[in-house]
């Protein structure tokens, strides 16, 4: 048995008596979860002018980048603009801190982890989140303009949600602004390298959005140029069929329930299928790619050891899963997310299930799994990763092998995960970089999934 295994294995059996995010329907964690959007909405509605700031927890007082932080929550005071942040210690304390002592609208949108402080003692107005996806909704609800100081996994996920819900139309496309060129600069140039130019996963108009800066005046020259966007909880709550219109729709309280809805679905399909492995990549590679035949060979060796496929359900590497499922006499699964009104499947899904809203989606397509593949991808797929990632890292949920498959896609960002992350800014913990395994082999994915499930 490998490494690898072993230690999922033991850190698995350390887990298994800790309280878990929600992957039942039991009616009162829905109404839980229904009231956390309720309050969620209902604070946010209440401001204009928001500024949302990201960046680690762990990061102290004699930082630099706590200190930038600081000088930034002070600038978005002094200029009538509103802070929000996540409300704990670290970055989010520094934004907090600078624009509570300048008077100024000091939001925290908390999360309750075992491993993380209570709210920070700088915010005039909080909420506090049971749920992981309702508290990251809120934080990555329209903004102004996102600022995206150094961070850990949590970080890493908000990022790749804003910028990949930007890109479908979701949000309206502001500033993402990355402070600090020496954390910054190695994910954009994975981005460019191994998105851009090598696999095509991503085109230079993702990335349009992305401004890097040094400090918090170049960040917020910036912010000056931008204009406030009206009612963020309107924006929040509409559904693709009208993101194009800004006014408050009149029926934003059955909004409420059709998000609900879909969880209930979601969670209800998901709940029936049974020894699953999720399998995620870019929809943008066709059959005639080696990454499609890969992910095909992956897939047939998983379906034929019993396990079921769920994907994304789009072509490309999804299709690729799903077909080599269905060419082995097994039904195979999507979740899939409707995009401008229509869904991106492909021909070889046995049962799916569409979304109209991307946090419900994802929250569905990162139920637990058997086994998380992540074949080079997008936007979406580095999101679905670092959100699986931050879950297991904070225990919201149990944990699985999560495999990074192809490793001159994955290598630039393994580096930037293990160099930048946890030794140079040690904004994650050396278990944490154990919780992912990459590979260049097929045989070894699929031996790894055999051995953690024996």
């Amino acid at each position: 048995m490998s490494h690898y295994t072993d230690e999922i294995k033991r850190r698995q059996k350390e887990d298994f008596l800790k309280p878990k995010d929600i992957q039942t329907t039991n009616s009162w964690k829905l109404f839980k979860i229904m009231s956390e959007f309720v309050e969620g909405y209902t604070a946010l509605g209440q401001h204009s002018h928001e500024i949302t700031v990201f960046g680690s927890a762990r990061l102290p007082e004699n930082n630099s980048y706590y200190k930038e932080a600081k000088r930034l929550g002070e600038l978005l005071a002094i200029h009538n603009y509103t802070t929000i942040t996540g409300g704990g210690p670290g970055i989010m304390e520094a934004a907090n801190k600078g624009a509570h002592g300048r008077g100024g609208t000091s939001i925290g949108l908390g999360i309750k982890l075992p491993h993380e402080q209570d709210m920070n003692p700088y915010v005039t107005q909080s909420v506090n989140f049971s749920y992981f996806f309702t508290r990251k909704v809120m934080l990555t609800a329209p903004s102004q303009a996102f600022v995206f100081f150094p961070g850990g996994f949590g970080t890493m996920d908000e990022f790749f949600q804003v910028l990949n819900e930007t890109n479908l139309g979701f949000t309206q496309r502001v500033p993402i602004i990355l402070v600090g060129s020496d954390y910054w600069q190695p994910l954009l140039d994975f981005l460019n390298e191994s998105c851009i130019s090598g696999v095509h996963t991503l085109t230079d108009d993702h990335l349009r959005d992305i401004r890097l800066v040094e400090d918090a005046e170049e960040a917020f020259e910036i912010i000056e140029q931008t204009e406030d966007i009206p009612n963020i909880s309107s924006q929040i709550m509409r559904g693709p069929q009208d993101q194009t219109s800004m006014a408050v729709a009149p029926g934003m309280n059955w909004r409420i329930f059709r998000i609900m809805a879909e969880f209930v679905e979601g969670l209800d399909f998901v709940g029936r299928l049974e020894n699953i492995v999720t399998i995620l990549g870019t929809s943008s590679l066709d059959s005639d790619t080696r990454y499609y035949n890969s992910i095909y060979q992956i897939a047939d060796q998983v379906s034929e050891d019993g396990f079921h496929i769920l994907t994304g359900g789009s072509p490309g590497l999804p299709e690729a899963a799903n077909k080599a499922a269905r060419d082995n006499g097994q039904d195979t699964y999507g979740i899939v997310l409707n995009v401008h009104d229509q869904p991106r499947l492909n021909e070889y899904l046995s049962q799916f299930i569409t979304f109209d809203f991307p946090f419900t989606r994802q929250f569905i397509v990162t139920a637990p799994s058997k086994s998380y593949i992540y074949g080079p991808g997008g936007l979406g797929t580095l999101h679905q990763l670092f959100e699986v990632l931050t879950l297991e890292q904070t225990e919201k949920t149990s944990l699985s092998p999560l495999l990074l498959f192809d490793k001159p896609y994955w290598q630039p960002l393994v580096d930037f995960i293990d160099n930048t992350l946890h030794q140079e800014f040690e904004t994650i913990s050396p278990e944490d970089v154990q919780l992912f395994k990459m590979t260049n082999s097929e045989i070894e994915v699929t031996r790894i999934i055999r051995e953690y499930n024996e």
